[in-house]
């Protein structure tokens, strides 16, 4: 069984394209299936069956697994199934019957405009303004500053030792702490005005940037590539950045990234949640991730006229119905839409 559950990984990887966080997941659900049909004395892959697997789904319900969680093990289940059968290692397709939960799709929190909009513009009050604002300067980025010289009394005046050769000198520090803010800009503007997931926007390199046509091309789930456009504002962020920014942390380390870290690499998505969370913070907005920016996004560009289809593109949503969820309206907007159109209002 473990050199199924190997190929099934490879197959996963290799063939569907699957990030590595959904080939782990996928894998721990089923090497715990498998798990639980040898303890219910399945001594091959060919002994599964429906009832094995109803039972398994029906232990981790016991335990306390969320419907949410049920929902995607059950899917795990189904897709190893159908592979299995695929390559002969079942002699039918066991799960193609298997019914999971429906998972519970909450309505995702998302800021009002005003309060994208102070988000978004936080790295430059906090530039501008660094004693009026306190805590809004840039949060830590992945490599701390340089360490200030130790206090103490000054040593009397003797020779002077030769000096040795002296290291390269790198950028001054106002240098980086200015790059860093372009950068923070810049990469709340792509967040919140192209809906693009973290990893995506962290993925992007400087050639995916089609500054004529204001898109950005945009790898998402499964390789699959489409285009985004972007605004004004981001524009203005990404031209600062890469005219005054990115040159300053560029380094060995960073290719053709767009986005960079204090290191000179690319940035990674962990820094990026801890930017995003920190300006939200500073601005006394409520707690919000990159994921609460493309919420905030595709909730901003319904609420503005924009097409179902056209938003479910923009987000790189396979169904529609991943996109319908943000069809929910506001109180306020559901009043003003009464009053505008009922003759009783």
């Amino acid at each position: 069984m473990r050199e199924a559950v190997d190929d099934f990984a490879g197959h996963l990887a290799g063939v569907r394209n699957r990030s590595a966080h959904t080939v782990r997941a996928y894998v721990a659900d089923v090497v715990s299936m498998l798990d639980h049909a040898t303890r219910m004395s399945c001594t091959e892959l060919a002994d599964l069956d429906l009832g094995v697997l109803r039972s398994w789904l029906a232990r981790q319900r016991t335990t306390g697994a969320a419907r949410s969680s049920l929902a995607r093990r059950a899917a795990s289940a189904r897709t190893f199934s159908a592979w299995a059968h695929r390559a002969g290692l079942l002699p039918t397709d066991v799960a193609a019957t298997l019914a999971s939960p429906k998972a519970r799709r909450e309505l995702p929190t998302v800021l009002r405009a005003e309060q994208a909009a102070a988000l978004v513009e936080a790295p430059g009050r906090s530039a501008a303004e660094p004693d009026d604002t306190p805590g809004t300067a840039a949060p830590p980025d992945d490599t701390p500053g340089p360490a200030a010289p130790p206090a103490g009394p000054v040593p009397p005046a003797g020779p002077v030792p030769p000096a040795g050769p002296m290291p390269p000198a790198g950028p001054p520090d106002d240098a980086v702490g200015a790059a860093v803010l372009l950068r923070d800009r810049a990469l709340l503007e792509l967040l919140y005005g192209t809906g693009v997931r973290i990893s995506e926007a962290c993925g992007l390199d400087v050639a995916d940037v089609d500054h004529s046509r204001r898109v950005v091309r945009v790898f998402g789930k499964g390789g699959r590539e489409r285009t985004v456009p972007y605004g004004l504002p981001a524009q203005r962020a990404l031209d600062e950045w890469l005219r005054d920014g990115r040159p300053v942390l560029a380094g060995p380390a960073t290719r053709g990234a767009l986005l960079l870290g204090a290191r000179g690499g690319r940035l990674n998505p962990t820094t990026a949640r801890r930017i995003v969370s920190g300006y939200a913070e500073a601005a006394g907005l409520p707690h919000t991730s990159p994921h609460g920016l493309r919420h905030s996004a595709a909730t901003h560009l319904l609420e503005g006229g924009a097409d179902l289809r056209a938003v479910q593109e923009i987000l790189g949503h396979s169904s529609l119905a991943s996109t319908q969820i943000y069809t929910h309206v506001s109180v306020e907007r559901l009043r003003a839409a009464y009053r505008q159109a009922h003759p009783r209002a």
